[in-house]
């Protein structure tokens, strides 16, 4: 149904759509170049109800000037969200050079900007929509198109009031004369409960249902353990790979990953003097007699200024509006067009090279400059408008996907966005997703729960274990559903690599994996469904349920927890069940009755249980 009319939002304290002069609160309204609002403006929303999504608003605001004069615009702020609370929580998935939490608490005085765009030279794009929540309260907005749109979506706190919306600022002010309007992208505001999940939930099934936005689904081979040949860095050898297959076998690992150093340069991909074509193929054979599969890493879309491919082929490069092209600060390199045929045709030949002529199962396709990309002038490209090529950015994923699927059938394909939000419209074009370079535990935890929101059938790597705290918070990567994974050495480092003692397999080491592994592939959580029964913030200690073959996995977190009470949500009260400590050195069980769920567990660090 679809009408205008008003509707009452109290957390928000608004009216989401109504008529609006300049005597109404800002909740919709145009700024000047001054930053101030623009009086004379009358502001028409038009809104969706959707019975298939309770506590759904689609919106958009249709803005006109009443008054007898021209009015310049600088930026349009619309779908205004507000929530009172002293704690406040919030997920605001947008990505930056600082690769902040996606989750964190909304402290006074805080704002982040929050733009979907580029933030830095190579970092832009994520998800697009903003959660607010309280104990009692949950509030999103964002974006409801079928592509990303250059927007921001602010976040702020002033006391104890939260807000936030949609907001975006224009290249060049837009002069509006009288009686013309000015129309907001399709947005949304929804009320839900609990922590962030549900407004994800809600949010993927509403693209899904709207624009066939398609979830992405893991073959078996997405969720199998890996071991990554990077703990010996960019000067790698073909034989230190080959010589730590035995032990890879061994502690059950069934994926090889080859890594960064192998290329001429990014860009050309064809293999350097010290691995060679041959040696790339002999990596592979060996990988494959051992009964393993092998991926390799690769940065797509981008080239070295030095490379053959930039001097040679102009016509791929990006290039900005004021005629340079877009860096790539970790590799100094430069951005190929996402859209640009060219870089497509390229792009296809180099798949056909990796998975038939040198035998690859899959990619780590890796890079922060993967999330999105500046507005492309390059002629070349044919686009209508500069800012089709980070809308149509997922295409380039479309093509190197569809490529991969026809040239090795049940491929994986990871994209690793380095610290970046993911970009939601790429999503249907990759079957592994990935913690991608986490700064600690507790963002491996938190992106899974963000994941297992939008796509519930989607392999989780929670990358390197050795990226976690410590270096070996095992029960982060396997409590939550994530697939197990490390950059081990062994019997020796890399003399030229960086931290060349770094990865080296200890006896210490080898015992954890001895253990987790075996526990990883028995339980096999990251197949499992993830049950949304915890708040995220408010529930203590932190929570994660996973459902597989008839138990119930609880993984609960903090630095101690001393004996208090534990409820165990989702239980049957008219069933007893046995309580496992799958995890523990020497598992112990006891039993629980489902209409008295409360354990009093001691532990520091993490508490793994199996629930039947």
């Amino acid at each position: 149904m679809r009408k205008l009319f008003y509707i009452s939002l109290a957390a928000c304290m608004l009216a989401a759509c109504s008529k609006q002069g300049k005597e109404t609160p800002a909740t919709d309204r145009l700024l000047g170049t001054d930053g101030a609002p623009l009086t004379g403006i009358e502001a028409t929303v038009v809104c969706d109800t959707l019975a298939d999504f309770p506590g759904m608003v689609v919106r958009r605001v249709v803005f006109v000037n009443t008054g007898s004069e021209p009015v310049t615009v600088a930026a349009m702020e619309t779908s205004r969200i507000r929530i009172d609370g002293a704690e406040v929580w919030s997920l605001q998935p947008t990505s930056t050079a600082y690769r902040k939490d996606w989750v964190l608490p909304v402290e006074e005085g805080f704002y982040q900007r929050n733009y979907l765009g580029m933030n830095d030279p190579d970092y832009g794009g994520g998800i697009p929509m903003i959660c607010l929540w309280t104990a009692e309260k949950n509030l999103s907005v964002g974006i409801a198109e079928p592509k990303l749109r250059l927007v921001s979506m602010p976040v702020s706190r002033e006391g104890n009031e939260t807000m936030a919306w949609i907001r975006q600022d224009f290249d060049e002010p837009v002069v509006l004369a009288p009686g013309e309007s000015l129309s907001s992208c399709r947005q949304f505001v929804l009320e839900s409960t609990g922590d962030f999940f549900n407004p994800l939930r809600t949010f993927a099934h509403y693209m899904q249902e709207t624009f066939n936005w398609e979830p992405p689904m893991s073959p078996e081979e997405a969720y199998e353990p890996v071991w990554c040949a990077w703990g010996y860095e960019r000067t790698f050898t073909v034989d230190e790979v080959i010589g730590t297959l035995p032990k890879v076998v061994e502690l059950g690992f069934k994926w090889v990953d080859i890594d960064d150093g192998y290329q001429r340069c990014e860009g050309d991909w064809e293999t350097n003097d010290r691995i060679g074509a041959e040696g790339m193929r002999r990596m592979t054979d060996a990988v494959h007699a051992a009964g393993l599969k092998a991926k390799i890493w690769w940065a797509p879309m981008a080239a070295d200024p030095e490379s053959e491919l930039a001097q040679s082929h102009p016509e791929m490069l990006l290039v900005q509006k004021d005629g340079t092209h877009e860096d790539i600060s970790w590799w100094d390199s430069w951005y190929l067009s996402p859209v640009n045929p060219h870089t497509w045709a390229y792009t296809e030949d180099l798949v056909e090279m990796f998975l038939v002529d040198w035998g690859f199962d899959g990619f780590k396709l890796d890079g922060q400059h993967l999330n999105l990309s500046a507005p492309d002038y390059n002629p070349a490209s044919g686009l209508s408008y500069p800012e089709e090529a980070p809308e149509r950015h997922p295409e380039f994923f479309k093509r190197l996907y569809d490529a991969a699927q026809v040239d090795c059938p049940g491929a994986v394909v990871q994209i690793c966005p380095c610290g970046c939000a993911v970009n939601f419209f790429y999503l249907p074009y990759m079957n592994q997703a990935v913690a991608s370079d986490p700064t600690s535990s507790a963002q491996i935890r938190q992106k899974r729960k963000v994941y297992a929101a939008l796509c519930p059938d989607l392999a989780y790597y929670a990358d390197h274990v050795e990226l976690s705290d410590g270096g070996l918070d095992f029960p982060s990567q396997v409590g939550v559903g994530g697939v197990i994974g490390t950059k081990f050495t062994w019997p020796e480092p890399n003399p030229d690599a960086k931290e060349s003692g770094g990865s080296l397999l200890t006896p210490e080491k080898e015992q954890l994996l001895r253990k987790w592994v075996p526990i990883y592939s028995d339980k096999m959580l990251s197949k499992g469904e993830y049950l949304n029964l915890y708040d995220y913030a408010f529930d203590k200690p932190e929570a994660h349920v996973i459902s597989r073959d008839g138990a119930l996995y609880y993984a609960f977190y903090a630095p101690a927890w001393n004996g208090e009470p534990i409820t165990l949500r989702g239980l049957r009260a008219d069933r007893h069940y046995t309580v496992t400590e799958y995890a523990a050195d020497e598992p112990v069980s006891y039993e629980i009755d489902g209409a008295d769920p409360v354990i009093r567990p001691v532990f520091e660090g993490a508490y793994l249980i199996e629930v039947r």
